[in-house]
């Protein structure tokens, strides 16, 4: 069983991680995706997790994440784990108004800067973990976290599925994924992120992961084909 420790150890190699991302960005010797080492290129599955990225995997920019929460002005949405989000994926044209919770503190500041840069109007900007956030118990209407729970074991992930449905209002929808670790390409996915100094420690399978999440939230939708890919997105409903 996992205790604070654990966890506060797990965050803080993710924040360091995405930190030195964000400060290194650009240095020849920075750890980067277009750089990878030969254990990991020159393995038999980094072939079709490079076709699947191209042309599968969409993460945060998956269009399907703004069709199935349809945003209008009078919403407020939650981006749990939101890295760069708002300056890449086209969140900041959305209608909701924008909150986001990072681990990194550069990734934040680097947000506050676009932010007061384009003159953006958000809510707010909060640095700390996904688990334990300071918003009122049914504050948002709608969310997503994507790219995030594949950091935790079983334990953490269920106090961060408890903090989401705490946080998000009766019938509010809600957007996730975890990763496949059945997958030839999730394999590769998880050995790249421990490369960039953040493993993977996700330790559930589908069935699993939905037998807890049901306890919070009704299943919509599931990603297509998520038996073959890196990862599985789920399109929910909070129950309360």
């Amino acid at each position: 069983m996992n205790n604070k420790n654990d966890y506060d150890n797990d965050l803080e190699l993710i924040k360091e991680s995405y930190d030195r991302g964000i400060v290194d960005y650009g240095k020849k010797d920075a750890l980067s995706y277009d750089n990878l080492p030969g254990y990991i290129t020159n393995d038999p599955d980094y072939p079709k997790y490079k076709i699947e990225l191209e042309i599968g995997y969409e993460g945060s920019k998956n269009k399907g994440i703004k069709d199935y929460l349809s945003p209008t002005k009078d919403m407020k949405f939650i981006d749990l784990g939101c890295c760069l989000n708002l300056m890449f994926y086209g969140y900041d044209n959305w209608q909701s108004l924008y909150y986001g919770v990072d681990i990194s503190p550069e990734t934040i500041k680097l947000l506050e800067r676009t932010i007061s840069k384009r003159d953006l109007s958000i809510g707010a900007l909060f640095c700390g973990s996904i688990h334990e956030t300071p918003f009122d118990d049914n504050f948002f209407d709608i969310g997503a976290c994507i790219g995030v729970l594949e950091y935790f074991e079983k334990e953490f992930v269920e106090k961060a599925l408890a903090e989401i449905h705490r946080i998000i209002k009766p019938n509010g929808k809600f957007v996730l994924d975890i990763p496949n670790i059945k997958s030839p390409t999730g394999r590769i996915m998880m050995l790249i992120e421990e490369y960039m100094g953040r493993p993977d420690k996700f330790n559930m399978l589908s069935q699993e992961f939905e037998d807890v999440l049901q306890k919070y939230f009704e299943i919509k939708e599931k990603g297509k084909n998520s038996a073959d890919t890196m990862s599985v997105v789920y399109f929910l409903k909070c129950k309360k």
